[in-house]
C-alpha cells in the first residue's frame, strides 16, 4: 500500500495525457476516480510492482557504485599506496586487492582461506591489509601489535597475521604478543613501538578511509573501483577482481 501511494501523485499528473495540471489542481471526486483506475490496473496487473521495484533496484545500486567509485578515486592513493598498509603478493599486479579486517572478526578468520587461496591463483593479484579494529578494545589492542611488527620487520607480518587471525579464542595483546615471539619478532622492541605516532596514525588512517567509504563492517574490501562489505565468498570475491581486471565475471 506504501508503494502505491508513492505512485499516486505522479501518475495523477500524468493522468490526463500530458495535461499541464499537476496531481494538485484535480479535485477531491477527480482524484478518487484516477486513484480507483491506478488501483485496478495494479491490482489487475501486479507484475508493474515488481518490474518497477527491479527498476528502482538497478537504479539504487548504479546509484551506489557511482558514489562508490568517486570515493576510491578520491581516496586512492592512500587506499592503494599508502606505506601504512601491508602489501603482499604482487606488488606490481594489475589489480589491487584490499581488505580491511579486525583480529577478533568470525567472518575475517573464514575469509583470511579466501585471500591466501586467491594470492596462489592469481600470479597478478596485488593484496594490500589494513587493520580496522572496530569489535572491543582487544582488537585495538591486537592491531597496534600487528602495526608495530610490520614496522619491524613487513616480511614476517603475513606468518604473524595467519597465526594471529587463524587461532581460537579472542584477540588483544597478550596473545598478538605471543604470537609476534612465535613468529620470531623483537617484542620488547614492539612494546616500545606501540606507542609510537606510526601506530596511532596508522589505526587513525585507516578508520578514516572507512569512514569516507560507509564501511561498517569486516571483512570489507576495495577492489578496483568496487566497494564490497562482508564475507562474500571465494567465489564472489574472484568475480569481483574479474570485473576490476576485465569488466566481466570471468576474464
Amino acid at each position: 500500500m506504501r508503494f502505491y501511494r508513492s505512485f499516486v501523485p505522479a501518475l495523477l499528473a500524468l493522468a490526463f495525457c500530458g495535461a499541464p495540471a499537476s496531481a494538485q489542481s484535480f479535485n477531491d471526486a477527480q482524484r478518487s476516480d484516477i486513484e480507483g483506475i491506478i488501483r485496478n490496473y495494479l491490482v489487475t496487473h501486479p507484475e508493474v510492482l515488481e518490474e518497477a521495484m527491479n527498476e528502482l533496484s538497478k537504479r539504487q545500486a548504479a546509484a551506489d557504485q557511482a558514489k562508490h567509485e568517486a570515493m576510491i578515486t578520491q581516496n586512492a592513493d592512500t587506499i592503494f599506496n599508502s606505506p601504512r598498509g601491508v602489501t603482499l603478493g604482487n606488488k606490481d599486479g594489475d589489480v589491487t586487492f584490499v581488505e580491511f579486517f579486525d583480529y577478533n572478526c568470525g567472518y575475517c578468520k573464514r575469509a583470511m582461506a579466501d585471500m591466501l587461496d586467491l594470492m596462489k591463483s592469481d600470479p597478478k593479484l596485488k593484496v594490500v591489509l589494513k587493520e580496522f579494529p572496530v569489535l572491543s578494545e582487544g582488537s585495538v589492542e591486537a592491531a597496534k601489535v600487528a602495526i608495530a611488527a610490520r614496522m619491524q620487520d613487513p616480511k614476517k607480518y603475513l606468518d604473524f597475521h595467519t597465526k594471529l587471525l587463524g587461532g581460537r579464542g579472542p584477540a588483544d595483546k597478550a596473545r598478538a604478543m605471543a604470537v609476534a615471539k612465535d613468529a620470531g619478532y623483537d617484542t620488547a622492541r614492539i612494546e616500545k613501538d606501540m606507542a609510537s605516532p606510526e601506530v596511532r596514525a596508522t589505526i587513525e588512517e585507516n578508520m578514516k578511509l572507512a569512514e569516507e567509504m560507509g564501511l561498517n563492517g569486516t571483512p570489507s574490501y576495495v577492489i578496483g573501483k568496487q566497494i564490497v562489505v562482508g564475507a562474500v565468498g571465494l567465489d564472489g570475491l574472484k568475480e569481483k577482481i574479474g570485473i576490476a581486471r576485465c569488466g566481466k565475471a570471468t576474464c
